[in-house]
C-alpha cells in the first residue's frame, strides 16, 4: 500500500507545533516489565487451546475440538443444533483445503448455501441479512481472550460475521497466540515486509454482548446471538 502526502502532512504537524520537524526514529523504553510479551509466553500450543476454551465459558461461545477428517461431521452437527437451513461462507482457498467445498456440496439440497461474490455487490449483503449462519476462518486467533481475527478482503466481506443469526468459526490450531501483542507483531512483520495486509481487520470475541449502566446483558444487539468455536489439530 502506497502511503500518499505523509512529509506534506508530518511537516504541517510541525509547523502547527511551532518546533521543527523531528526526522530521527523516538528510541522505544527497554520496560523492566512486559507483561504484553510475557503472559502465556511460555505455554505450548495445547495449553493455548486449554486457555482458549475456559475463555469461551466466559464470553457464552460453544467450544469444541476436531482434526481435519472429523470437521465435516462437527460442522454437520453444530449446523444442525442452529437449525440453519441458509449458510454464507467466503471465498477462501481453506475451503478446499479443509473439505469445506465438498461438505457445502454435498448438503446444499438440505441446506441452501452461497458463498461470496464480490461481482453481485449487494446480492452479497442481502444473502448475509437472511442467512441463519455465517462460517469463516480464523486468520489469528488470541488465547487470552477467545478473539478470533479476520483479514477481510474482495472474497469475504464483513457481513458474513456480522449479519447471520448465529456464527461459527473454524479454528486451524497453528493460528492461536497468546494475546493481542502477538497478533499485532505478525501484522505490522507482514507490513513491514511489503506483504499485501488486508485494509479491513475485525476481532470477534464470540455473539454480540452488550450490557449498559446496571449491568444488564443483552445478546445478538450487534451481531450474531450465538457462536461457536471450532478448533482443527
Amino acid at each position: 500500500m502506497t502511503i500518499q502526502h505523509r512529509e506534506a502532512f508530518l511537516n504541517h504537524i510541525a509547523a502547527k507545533l511551532g518546533r521543527p520537524r523531528r526526522v530521527e526514529g523516538v528510541k522505544r523504553p527497554n520496560w523492566s516489565i512486559r507483561p504484553q510479551l510475557e503472559v502465556f509466553n511460555e505455554l505450548t500450543q495445547d495449553e493455548l487451546v486449554d486457555v482458549l476454551e475456559k475463555q469461551c465459558e466466559a464470553i457464552h461461545t460453544t467450544f469444541k475440538r476436531t482434526d481435519k477428517n472429523g470437521l465435516g461431521k462437527v460442522l454437520i452437527e453444530t449446523i444442525k443444533a442452529y437449525d440453519g437451513k441458509s449458510i454464507i461462507a467466503p471465498n477462501d482457498p481453506r475451503n478446499e483445503k479443509y473439505g469445506l467445498t465438498a461438505l457445502f456440496q454435498k448438503v446444499g439440497k438440505e441446506i441452501e448455501t452461497y458463498i461470496w461474490d464480490y461481482t453481485k455487490h449487494k446480492e452479497n449483503q442481502r444473502f448475509a441479512e437472511r442467512a441463519d449462519i455465517g462460517i469463516t476462518f480464523s486468520d489469528i486467533t488470541l488465547a487470552e481472550s477467545a478473539t478470533v481475527t479476520l483479514f477481510h478482503h474482495k472474497g469475504h466481506g464483513r457481513s458474513i460475521s456480522l449479519l447471520p443469526k448465529s456464527y461459527i468459526a473454524i479454528i486451524p490450531k497453528e493460528t492461536i497466540v497468546p494475546r493481542m501483542t502477538q497478533a499485532a507483531q505478525q501484522i505490522h512483520a507482514a507490513i513491514t515486509k511489503g506483504e499485501d495486509v488486508a485494509s479491513y481487520v475485525s476481532f470477534i470475541s464470540g455473539p454480540s454482548n452488550s450490557a449498559d449502566i446496571e449491568m444488564n446483558l443483552i445478546v445478538g444487539v450487534h451481531g450474531p446471538v450465538q457462536a461457536t468455536y471450532i478448533v482443527v489439530d
